[in-house]
């Protein structure tokens, strides 16, 4: 039985593809953009599609849509749309992009294939698949409205760095649930999540728990380990601080409210912050005030493992995530890693 993987961005790199491909069960990945570091995209998108691509994926028969992603992200720039109108639009060009790709494949019609597609962009392509009795996995990202109505109380607590956030329009959330009517399954990857949508009105017999897992990076064409053996200095001063790094999204999702809170109150211990990612918050330094923070804003792939490397501990004090591979990357690289319990099960202690 072969699967087709749909999946619209780089989530997990690639995790679940690769570990299909690696079973020889996966029939085709479709994706938005597939550009290998030889591409010519790779130079002139300035490095933006440098990490949709994956060497375990070299073999695969993978559909991608990489002169209409480059059109249809033009326009939505020149359009100035709004951030959810954005995402919207962007999931349904997805959508309409993946179909179309179906439709065109001769070989999909001769099997019954298992069709896995990710929330949010799944809707479409699922009617077409159900239409022809495949069977059909939805991988749920996060809690669904759970995590929504989490953020909201998070943005009513402070609202001075809530900036441009707004919650999901309605329409949203009914095509999300129409996705989960279409789903003969549906993959979280968290107890967390699993939790969410039951509360969220998804029948609990209709989930499964899967955890995510990590292998090892990769740099150039070799696989190499990159676990690494840790020394400490026998005690942390203010010329060598402990390194604190929080990795992801800038937002307050994540918890970088109560992140900066608690830099503040340990400004004057030998503690350094390190903020990795885009920000999304609104009046970010102003809330950091004296604490020693250091912000690094988004950075690649190569360059995150530089900073799991030289970093003390990894902290993640999301309010909600789905799993935040982030932490099994932070151990990857050796780094003790300190969690809220609101996301995967990776810390027990």
């Amino acid at each position: 039985m072969k699967w087709i993987c749909c999946q619209l961005g780089a989530r997990e790199h690639y995790a679940v593809p690769r570990a299909l491909l690696s079973r020889g069960l996966l029939g085709y990945l479709v994706t938005d953009a597939w550009v290998p570091p030889s591409s010519v995209l790779t130079k002139i998108s300035a490095g933006r599609l440098a990490d949709r691509f994956h060497n375990d994926l070299s073999d695969a028969r993978v559909i991608a849509f990489n002169s209409s992603v480059i059109l249809f992200e033009t326009l939505v720039r020149a359009r100035r749309l709004n951030e959810w109108k954005t995402i919207i639009a962007r999931n349904r060009w997805f959508q309409r992009k993946v179909v179309g790709a179906l439709k065109s494949q001769p070989s999909t019609l001769k099997y019954q294939p298992i069709f896995l597609s990710y929330s949010y962009a799944a809707l479409e392509p699922f009617r077409f698949a159900k239409l022809r009795g495949w069977k059909t996995l939805l991988f749920q990202i996060d809690p669904g409205p759970e995590e929504e109505r989490i953020v909201s109380q998070e943005v009513a607590r402070v609202p001075a760095l809530a900036g441009e956030w707004h919650a999901a329009p309605a329409d949203y959330w009914a095509s999300w649930r129409q996705e989960c009517d279409f789903a003969d399954r549906i993959i979280v990857n968290s107890e967390w999540s699993r939790e969410g949508l039951i509360r969220s009105g998804i029948p609990s017999e209709k989930l499964t728990l899967i955890p995510l897992a990590y292998g090892t990076s990769e740099v150039g064409d070799k696989k190499s380990e990159i676990r690494q053996v840790r020394s400490y200095p026998v005690q942390f001063t203010q010329d060598r601080p402990m390194r604190v790094l929080f990795l992801g999204q800038v937002n307050l999702r994540k918890g970088v409210a109560r992140l900066l809170q608690a830099a503040k109150t340990l400004r004057d211990e030998p503690v350094e912050f390190w903020i990795v990612g885009p920000v999304q918050i609104a009046n970010a330094e102003t809330a950091a005030g004296n604490a020693r923070v250091k912000w690094f804003g988004s950075v690649s792939r190569k360059e995150a493992a530089e900073k799991y490397k030289a970093a003390d501990v990894f902290i993640l004090p999301t309010l909600s995530d789905g799993f935040a591979i982030t932490q099994l990357e932070a151990q990857a690289h050796g780094l003790p890693v300190i969690s809220s319990k609101c996301c995967g099960g990776v810390v027990e202690n």
